[in-house]
């Protein structure tokens, strides 16, 4: 059964616009895009809320944009300055949560499970009541002290949180009590739902499901031929149901498919505002890359057995490509599979602009390591991130590699 309303989503607000806003304060209440020039080669990276009312949405190309949204203010980007900002965010959740994971650079969740009696006051209703003001003070905390805003989602499972989040936006803090889940999701449109994109919108609308409560009413059948193997996680989702643990005891991912594997993915990526073309550069990035989601695996106790590779070159064109694993938690298996689907299908011909790396078919898998050296390095290794941090300790090919140019 899924514990109390005490899983948060915290999400940064237009984070990279709000960071730019932030170190250049007449930016404030006025269009502003992130991602480079004003009809230039690049795309969206991030867009304030007066463009998206034009339509201007992360991911458009900036000659799109450029069109839609001509008198904006265009910007290229910081690069690392945004992951100090998002660090520091992070602190000051981890001074609220004994457990806080990032899920990317502007969002991150938190358990507060057992936090009640912690933060309890006199003028607190019941637990909810102590968990929302905590919540909102620390909203306000990170708003007065680095002047971004935030919003949080506060529910009984991880997925549930980041809907209520959704719904808070923009710089709104939402609670949605144990037991009132789908209440709170039968009126929303499918897409407030996350996997559920334009494709599988427009699949649900053709068979009349048109918000959570149809979805979560309608015979699984009827949503295979929309959703295929996916139907079951999200028809649950959509009834509330989820995780409610985000612990390394527990992990993140708790609903599966009928043949027992985690449904979810672990994926990290990395967006170059101006190209990536130096071979070492690139293999430095795509190292890292692999050894943050193989950390992940690690933090969950669970393996992975498929490796995606995702490389979009400066043209805009987008490649997958996966390759099957043996079950794996490990860099050893991760790395070389990566660096082998890289050279095949990258155009060493142009720069790169996004890179990234993605597991699926998640398991638990309780046989031994392969290699018992690994297990004693990465058991060594990841006690000292989880103290100090995933930057503690890094591969030398990645140190190497960062202090080459950008190419």
């Amino acid at each position: 059964m899924p514990g109390p309303s005490r899983i948060v989503c915290l999400d940064l607000d237009t984070f990279f616009v709000s960071v730019e806003r932030v170190l250049n304060p007449s930016l404030a209440g006025k269009p502003v895009i992130v991602g480079g020039r004003r009809g230039g080669p690049g795309v969206v990276t991030a867009c304030s809320y007066e463009v998206r009312g034009l339509g201007v949405r992360s991911g458009m190309s900036l000659r799109d944009a450029s069109r839609l949204a001509p008198d904006a203010t265009y910007l290229r980007g910081r690069g690392g300055t945004y992951g100090e900002w998002s660090a520091r965010v992070c602190a000051m959740a981890e001074d609220v949560a004994p457990v806080v994971n990032m899920a990317s650079i502007d969002e991150m969740y938190m358990d507060l499970r057992g936090c009640e009696q912690l933060y309890a006051r006199p003028e607190d209703a019941d637990g909810d009541a102590t968990i929302l003001r905590t919540v909102r003070e620390l909203t306000a905390r990170i708003a007065s002290e680095l002047g971004l805003p935030a919003s949080a989602g506060i529910a009984s499972s991880r997925s549930m949180a980041k809907v209520v989040c959704g719904v808070a936006k923009p710089a709104g803090v939402r609670l949605v009590a144990e037991g009132s889940e789908a209440a709170f999701l039968a009126p929303l449109p499918v897409r407030k739902l996350p996997g559920i994109g334009p494709v599988a919108e427009s699949k649900l609308a053709e068979l009349r499901l048109r918000t959570l409560g149809e979805v979560a009413a309608a015979p699984v059948e009827v949503l295979r031929g929309a959703l295929g193997a996916w139907a079951e996680s999200v028809q649950s989702r959509a009834r509330g149901l989820g995780s409610s643990h985000l612990g390394r005891d527990r992990p993140a991912f708790s609903e599966h498919d009928p043949e027992g594997e985690i449904v979810g993915s672990l994926s990290n990526e990395r967006t170059f505002f101006e190209g990536l073309g130096d071979p070492a550069k690139v293999d430095a990035v795509l190292v890292g890359l692999c050894e943050r989601v193989c950390w992940r695996l690690r933090r969950r106790r669970i393996k992975t057995r498929r490796l995606s590779l995702k490389i979009r070159h400066r043209d805009f064109k987008t490649q997958h490509r996966s390759r099957v694993l043996p079950p794996t938690d490990s860099e050893r298996e991760v790395i070389p599979a990566a660096r082998s689907l890289l050279l095949a299908h990258r155009d060493p011909r142009q720069r790169l602009r996004l890179l990234g790396v993605a597991l699926s078919k998640l398991c638990f898998d309780d046989q031994l390591a392969l290699f018992e050296e690994d297990a004693r390095v990465h058991a060594s290794v990841d006690a000292i991130r989880d103290r100090f941090g995933f930057e503690a300790v890094r591969r030398a090919a990645v140190i190497g590699g960062s202090r080459r140019g950008e190419g």
